[in-house]
Order: structure tokens, then sequence, then C-alpha cells
């Protein structure tokens, strides 16, 4: 895919084009090889997802597709060209791209055996339509409104299937993200992908807290087009051959992590449903934990921990963590933006105060303590004190000499009269 004018980019391509017919309904869910092979048919035995927000920050969504009528809720649009409800596809270029990743996530099917099915079949589905070829606001504006309003109209889940292309991120998803997370909404975004451009993750899938999403083929081997590589990699996802439904109702095929990205959001959607006493931080930390190691220990820039396993993530006795495996946002921002920290807090006052400490002598900026406290001077006392001492004594000597000189040619003078 080729990078926007407003320095977003979605990641997914399509492959190819399937005919939207009852023939071919069949065909069309038996496609679907990641919901068996990565244990989503298996956790909904316990879930499906049912009462969990997805919201698709995207290019809308299309919820008159029989998938998933009735699957989107609500929504808005921050591009100035879409519905005011997010169900109207904006963009020149791919304006499918939100509908086939709302397929993804939650999807209906059009029957028992047919038609598309999401990871989270019953969750919820919130349109939030974005441009990406220009309009009012640019799409970094577009991007930290849309988070805001996933939380404030009760997301408990957002997708992010694009990216920057850049490490960084600008100011304002600071407080956006940061906003998201401190109100336990889980952020998930796509790795990106080489064949579109993206030879390593950008933002926002470089954001600390963010849950981010590499693809892998059907053999479940990182994908070398449908995918990139990054040390902030989470979990990974299929990303190649994914059939989807695009605006209207055909069923494409598509490769890309904007693929992957909707299927562990629907994963996580199956973790809040089945454990709706878990914390964000708890919620990924099932995902990553449960995941299935590909050889290496621990995270690696190709798989992050590993294959999701949404049966696992759903089922399995997982200990409880106290903060966000996938690393604090806040800290980073503390760190790296220089945040001012919380003032000390004052002593209240007292009917019976006590008497002030004595004075404690400092060290030096330039090494430790001197023995003798403060007795010796210290090296900011030379420079603002000393110098100019010294500088004023010089010209008092230079004067008292010359002072000497004329008194004693004046004596001299007298004493030959």
């Amino acid at each position: 895919m080729k990078r926007w004018a407003v320095g977003a980019v979605l990641m997914a391509s399509v492959a190819s084009l399937l005919v939207a017919t009852p023939a071919h309904a069949d065909a069309v869910r038996d496609q679907q090889y990641w919901l068996q092979e990565y244990g989503i048919e298996a956790a909904w035995t316990t879930t499906k997802g049912a009462g969990v927000t997805i919201a698709v920050i995207d290019t809308g969504v299309d919820g008159t597709v029989p998938e998933l009528v009735g699957a989107v809720t609500g929504g808005t649009d921050f591009s100035g060209k879409g519905a005011p409800n997010g169900q109207q596809p904006v963009g020149s270029d791919n304006p499918a791209h939100g509908t086939l990743v709302a397929s993804l996530a939650a999807g209906r099917g059009t029957g028992p055996d047919a038609g598309v099915l999401g990871a989270a079949p019953e969750a919820n589905i919130m349109a939030i339509s974005i441009g990406f070829t220009g309009g009012p606001i640019s799409s970094d504006d577009q991007i930290a409104k849309a988070v805001r309003y996933a939380v404030d109209q009760g997301a408990d889940v957002i997708n992010l299937s694009l990216t920057r292309e850049t490490l960084d991120w600008p100011l304002s998803w600071d407080s956006a993200f940061l906003y998201a997370m401190q109100n336990d909404v889980v952020v998930v975004a796509a790795a990106g992908n080489r064949g579109s451009g993206t030879t390593s993750v950008g933002a926002p899938a470089t954001m600390p807290g963010v849950l981010t999403v590499a693809g892998v083929d059907v053999n479940g081997s990182a994908s070398f087009n449908a995918s990139t590589q990054g040390i902030t990699i989470g979990v990974s996802a299929p990303s190649e051959d994914l059939v989807g439904v695009a605006p209207g109702g055909s069923h494409v095929l598509w490769n890309g992590t904007s693929g992957a990205t909707p299927i562990v959001a629907g994963i996580v959607a199956l973790v809040r449903a089945a454990h709706p006493e878990l914390d964000a931080a708890n919620v990924i930390n099932r995902i990553v934990k449960t995941a299935h190691d590909t050889g290496s220990p621990g995270a690696d820039a190709i798989y992050g921990f590993g294959l999701v396993d949404a049966e696992a993530a759903v089922v399995d006795r997982v200990p409880l963590v106290t903060s966000n495996p996938m690393g604090s946002l806040a800290d980073w921002i503390t760190i790296y933006r220089r945040a001012e920290s919380t003032p000390a807090p004052l002593p209240t006052t007292s009917s019976s105060p006590s008497p002030a400490p004595a004075p404690v002598a400092q060290p030096d900026a330039a090494g430790p303590a001197s023995p003798l406290g403060t007795l010796l001077p210290t090296v900011s006392m030379l420079r603002n004190v000393g110098v100019p001492l010294a500088v004023y004594g010089i010209f008092l000597l230079i004067f008292a000499g010359w002072g000497l000189v004329v008194w004693r040619r004046f004596r001299s003078m007298r004493e030959t009269e």
C-alpha cells in the first residue's frame, strides 16, 4: 500500500474477489482456517463476546452487509466526509478497509455454516470513520479525537489497523491513548506490512501499553510481506489468505496485519466477556501469557510472545499482574516528555510546632561533601563570589602601587628644594 497524504497507512492488500452467492457460502466459511486452528471455536463454548464493544477506528463500517446487521450499535465520523453514525465508507483508495476489519472482529455470518464469522461474533462494533486522504483536520488529530470518543461512548476494546510509519507519535496521542488506558480500555494495533513499505513497527504500535499484533502465514510462520518486526510486538495472528466482507456484501481474500489485528481484538473481547472482573492490564496479560512460544524464550521482535490462542486466553489459569506487560505509557510520558513531577505535599500546621532542624551541609555539585562541611567554599561560591573579589583585588593593588609611586616622587621633589 502507498503512504497516505496525511501520514497514516491502512495495512491490508486485497488478494482476490470471491463471488457472494449462496453456492459459495460454505466455501467462505471453510476458508476461515483461523477459527479452529487458533482456538477461537473452542473458546466459543465459554463465550462469544456478548456485551463487549469493539471500536473500529478506520474508514467506516457498512453496517448493512448481512454479516454485520445488528453488530454495529454506535459510532460517528471525524473525517468530515462520512455519515454521522460512522457507517458510510470514506476515502478514495480503500474505503472497504473498515468493513473488512469489522467483519473479522465481530461478523455474525449469514447462516449456521455460511458467511464470515468474527472472532467475537456476539460482540458489538462501534464504527468511527476517519479520513486518510485529507480533510478538515489532520489524521493525527482525528485519531486522537476518535480514541477519546470511543472511551467516552463505552468501548471496551479499540482496534487500530493503521500506522504512521514512524516510531514516534504526536503529542495529542499522549493524552488520548493515556485516557484510554486510564479508563480500562484495551488498545490493539497492527504492526504493519513489509509489502506496504513498512520495514519496522510504527506508531501507534510502538506506544507502551498497546497490544501490538504481528502476522503469520497459514502455516504459522512469520509472514514476510504481510507483517513486519519490532520489539513492541505482543502476539502474532494470521495475516494471509483472510476472507472478509466488503461494503455491499461481497467477500474478498486479503492479506495484512490489518486483518490479524481485529482477530486479536475479537479474542480480547472474548476474554473481557469471560472475565469481566479483570482490568485491561490483566486482559492483555492473559493474551500474551497463553500465546504459544515460537522457540525463543520470552518475547521477540518477530512473533512477540508467540501465536495467539483464544481458548487458552479464555479458560487457562493465569496469575494476576499489577502492571501492563506491554509497558506503561504514563511512565514513558514522564520520562521522555519531561513531564512535571507531582509536587511533594506540604506538612500541615500544628499547634505545637517542632523546632526547626539544624542546617545540613550540602555536597558540592563537583563532588562529595567536604569533611569540613560549610567551612570550605563550594565551587559555586568561588564562581559567584571569589572571582569578582579577585578582580577587584587586582585593581586595588594596581591603584595602590600607582599611588605609592606618585607619593615617592612628590617626597623626592620636596627634599631637593
